[in-house]
């Protein structure tokens, strides 16, 4: 049996958007430990606050304070945290309505197990010891059983108001490619680009998907296409890359290989970036110990007519 492929891949990138009237307030009340909350044309406390009631879409701007106190409405155990949690050990997350809100805030709560977590029980925040104006500024709840905390009645006025936030978006995932896809993978290291052709409409596939996107029908008849190829379209790239050691301007370009009725990606070399265009004829370029092309160069044919590519732009 043909070794299965598999490789981990993360996709991470910092997210950043200003704050309206409302979160600004939030975020900040819970810099200053403080829990707002916004009130609706009907009287409840919506906690986390939104700037639109969801039931009216009536704008929303009465802030309330609610208790940094509060009742799990119901929870779910987290026996294995994953980087970026909470809590670096095993923890409930819960659903908490705190006390004088309508609604429930969904966090960690810190408890000894399973057991010890249950719905119905009373909890409190608590606050991280250096706080910035983030949802993080709520360390996890903790179980409480004192007296109710009454809130401070705070108007959601603040000074030096957080007025934007910017937030680490991860995803860790393995891939596995397929059957096909491993074929094409495992050609690429002897420097050849094989694809499938559909056995319908008869269009050869690079990189194999497995399955034609246009008949809906298994793929199986590997073909070889290449090495040289025509660029479709591109763009040229401004902004360097994190652990990318290429020097910008660069071009990423779409290129028909030929003998293939799909583009694939590659960066283009050997020209400068304001010389690339739509037609020009190109050939990999490997690096030794690579298992995939570094970049594909011009080879000094002749520009390709539109015709020959407009299908696959």
């Amino acid at each position: 049996m043909p070794e299965v492929l598999k490789a981990p891949l993360v996709v991470e990138f910092p997210f950043t958007r200003s704050l309206g009237p409302v979160q600004s307030a939030f975020l900040t009340g819970l810099r200053e430990r403080v829990v707002l909350g916004v009130r609706t044309s009907d009287g409840r406390t919506l906690v986390p606050p939104v700037e639109y009631d969801p039931v009216t879409a009536e704008e929303l701007r009465d802030l309330v304070e609610v208790a940094p106190t509060g009742t799990v409405t119901t929870w779910a155990w987290n026996h294995a945290p994953r980087r970026g949690q909470p809590l670096d050990r095993p923890f409930a997350w819960v659903l908490v309505r705190l006390d004088g809100a309508g609604t429930a805030l969904l966090h960690a709560l810190d408890a000894s197990g399973p057991d010890a977590v249950r719905t119905g029980m009373r909890v409190r925040i608590r606050w991280a010891a250096e706080r910035s104006g983030a949802i993080t500024d709520i360390a996890c709840f903790e179980p409480y059983d004192g007296d109710p905390v009454e809130p401070g009645g705070h108007d959601g006025e603040f000074e030096d108001a957080v007025t934007g936030i910017m937030v680490p978006a991860r995803l860790d995932y393995v891939y596995t490619p397929g059957r096909a896809q491993s074929a094409h993978i495992g050609a690429l290291s002897e420097r050849r680009t094989v694809g499938e052709r559909c056995p319908s409409c008869r269009k050869v596939y690079i990189p194999p998907r497995g399955a034609c996107p246009t008949c809906g029908v298994a793929t199986s008849e590997q073909v070889e296409a290449g090495p040289r190829g025509t660029v479709t379209t591109f763009c040229i790239v401004n902004i360097k890359a994190k652990n990318l050691d290429i020097e910008v301007p660069y071009v990423y370009a779409h290129i028909a290989l030929d003998g293939a009725d799909l583009a694939l990606h590659g960066r283009i070399g050997g020209i400068p970036y304001d010389q690339v265009r739509m037609g020009l004829r190109v050939e990999p370029v490997w690096i030794e110990g690579a298992r995939h092309p570094d970049h594909y160069r011009p080879t000094g044919e002749p520009d390709a007519d539109y015709e020959s590519y407009k299908e696959l732009l």
